[in-house]
Order: structure tokens, then sequence, then C-alpha cells
């Protein structure tokens, strides 16, 4: 069975990745085959631990898989490994006799138990005591009603979790009420600053991104860029002369490096360490996400029309968080950045081959289902490429930040 699935980061207060949520299908449809959605949910959640490489999914980070009622009378969760997941309890889900006694079970095999959507209601108090997790939505509450939550079930060992936090200005504001935990796309959003420009070691790393993509990459150049910085030099040879190469002798020339690794683990390693250098003291989700949108990007854009366009889909998706990176409005930054215009303009939201293209990303990595189909059927894509190709970017993603 194929198996689809999207993930959403949960970050810490610190910004730090925590865990992530997983979103799963058993196609692009956006809905079940089957005539029994839990029958086809528990063979979804079963298959996934053994179809797919959990670990580099997850990047070794806890999962949050979510649940019906069903489900959890039926025992599923405990196929899942206890210490690599979070049983997600669905709104909808009525704390029955049956129900709680199935998370009473789960509670003392150790498994972590989250409440999805949480609205207080008092015959929720047997799941709400068994709760490890509480989720709020954040912008569905009332903003008093954030801040009572906490203190009404503060006698609780219970850690608090502000899903659909969008802006910058909700996540401060969900910390300052007493949330540990955040979920959404806040990290998206710049705060902007005004009169804030790309200082010269970044404009520098963005150069260096530019030049590792494209299509004839001058090694010269990319040795005077390099150079210049002497993070990017002490890096670059330390990576080379680590023993994933096995080299026999060591390498002190930025030339000779760059000539051994070759242009498209030159690509990589640049993307990497300087996405971290961008999103220095934001969350670690903005750098892993933009490399894992700038490799799906670039396997999927043959499949859009943009064949031969690969460098430019990979710095479509690494630019398509840049406002958040640096604190400063999308149009401004592109105006400095030495990318072809095509890209720019998808960048901005102008209808174009790369703009379906990152529109099909962000909808798939939102597990936005109905609208990845419809992209799909746009451009004749076989939906089973669209998971395999995610995957590798994620693999990709977790190997280059081991």
């Amino acid at each position: 069975m194929d198996v689809f699935v999207a993930r959403q980061p949960i970050l810490d207060s610190q910004g730090h990745i925590h865990a992530y949520e997983l979103l799963f299908r058993e196609s692009m449809d956006n809905y079940f085959k089957s005539g029994d959605g839990d029958s086809a949910t528990s063979s979804l959640i079963s298959s996934s631990f053994f179809l797919m490489d959990f670990n580099k999914l997850t990047m070794g980070k806890p999962a949050f898989i979510n649940f019906t009622a069903n489900l959890l009378k039926e025992g599923m969760a405990t196929l899942l490994p206890k210490n690599q997941v979070v049983i997600e309890i669905l709104e909808d889900v009525d704390p029955d006799p049956e129900v709680v006694a199935a998370c009473k079970s789960l509670k003392a095999k150790g498994y972590q138990i989250a409440l999805d959507d949480f609205v207080f209601r008092p015959d929720y108090r047997s799941l709400i005591e068994l709760a490890d997790i509480i989720k709020v939505d954040f912008r569905a509450t009332q903003g008093y009603e954030l801040q009572a939550l906490i203190k009404r079930l503060n006698e609780l060992n219970i850690r608090f979790l502000a899903e659909k936090v969008e802006t910058l200005e909700e996540y401060e504001k969900a910390k300052d009420f007493g949330y540990g935990l955040f979920q959404g796309y806040f990290f998206s959003k710049p705060n902007i600053v005004q009169g804030k420009d790309i200082s010269a070691n970044k404009l520098n790393y963005l150069r260096l991104l530019q030049q590792v993509n494209s299509p004839d990459v001058n090694i010269e150049e990319l040795e005077k860029i390099i150079r210049a910085d002497i993070s990017l030099t002490y890096k670059l040879l330390k990576f080379i002369n680590s023993s994933a190469f096995g080299l026999n002798s060591q390498i002190s020339s930025i030339k000779q490096a760059l000539t051994l690794l070759g242009p498209k683990e030159v690509k990589k390693w640049a993307s990497v360490i300087v996405m971290g250098k961008i999103t220095d003291g934001k969350p670690d989700a903005l750098a892993i996400q933009s490399y894992v949108r700038a490799s799906f990007a670039e396997k999927l854009s043959p499949k859009v029309g943009l064949v031969g366009m690969g460098s430019n889909a990979f710095l479509l998706g690494l630019f398509s968080l840049i406002d958040a990176c640096l604190d400063r409005p999308l149009a401004e930054i592109l105006q400095e950045l030495p990318i072809e215009a095509p890209v720019k303009n998808a960048l901005l939201g102008q209808p174009n081959g790369y703009c379906y293209l990152l529109d099909l990303i962000i909808a798939y990595e939102q597990g936005n289902w109905s609208v990845v189909n419809r992209l799909l059927n746009k451009f004749s894509i076989e939906e089973e490429c669209v998971p395999e190709y995610y995957l590798k970017a994620l693999e990709e993603a977790h190997e280059l930040n081991q």
C-alpha cells in the first residue's frame, strides 16, 4: 500500500523542534477508498512504521499521531513504540468508559496522551486527568480562555500546546500566557523591523547559494566567496577532512576541497551551512524546512514542466521562507537576491510554473490533500512519485543535520 505522509513541526519555547505531527492518507484523495475509515486508518498507521524509516521521517523526534475512538478501543496504539509517539485523541472522541479504559491502559504502558482542539467540558475530566499534553486552538479560543484553561488545570502536570499559531506576535503571546509547546506556521511570517538591511556576511552567503545552484558552477568564484569568510572556510575543510570521506591525506586547499566534493555535494553542504547561518537565532524548523522544500522542489520540477530547471526550483524552495529568516518584507529582500525573475515572481505569488510548484509543496507539507490532488491533476502527475520525493528530501535533511 502506498503511504502518503506530511509532517508539521511542534516547537518548544526556545524555538527548537520538540516533535512532529504526522498526517497520513492512503492516497491523494481526501477520503478513504474503503468504506471503513477506521480500518483504513489502522492499516495506514501500522504500515507506515514498517514501510518507511520512521527515525528519518521524524529526525529522531517523537511523532504526534491522531486516533479515533475506535482505534483507541481496538488497541491500535500499542503497535507503535511508546518512546516514539504521542497518542493524540481527536476532539470528537466521546469520553465513554471504553475510551477512558483504553487511555488508562496506554498510560500504564508508558504512552503519552495529547488532547486535540481542547475546549473544557466537565465530562472530559476523566481524560484530562490522563493527559500529558493539551492542544488549544490559539485562533478559535477567546483570549481570556487561553489563560483561564491553564489556571483551571494548574494542579495537574500537563503541558499546554498552542496550535494554529501563525505569527511571531501570537507565538510570543502564547509564551507569555504559559504555553510551552507551539504548532503552526508562525515561522513563515516575518517580524518586520523597519530599516533593517541584509548584513554583508549574509549577503555573501546568499551569493554562495546562487553560485552553487548555477548550471555552470564556477570553482574560482566559489573559492573567492568562501575565502572571504573564515567560518565557511573552516566548515568546508572540516567537512572534506571528516571520516565520512576516508581520504588518505589532509586537504588544506579550498579549491581542492571543492573539486573533490563536486557540484552536487557542494550544493548540499552550502545549503545546510548557509541556511543555518541565516536562521541563527530563529526556530530550527526554519533551516530544516527550507532545505526540505528546496530538495523537494528540485525533484518535482520536471513534473510541472520545469525540465532542466532544477537549480532554479531548488532556490525557489530554499528562499521560500527567507522573509522569516531575515525579518524583512519579501519584496525588499528579492530586490537584492541574485536569482532569476521567474523565481522571484513566483515567490511573490505571481502565477507561473514555479508558483504552482511552490503551492504544491506547501499544500503537501500542510497535509492539504484536496489542493495537492487538484495540482497533481492539473499537471498530470502520477501521485505515487510525490511521497517518494518528499521522503527522499526528508532523508537528505536528516543526514545533513546529523
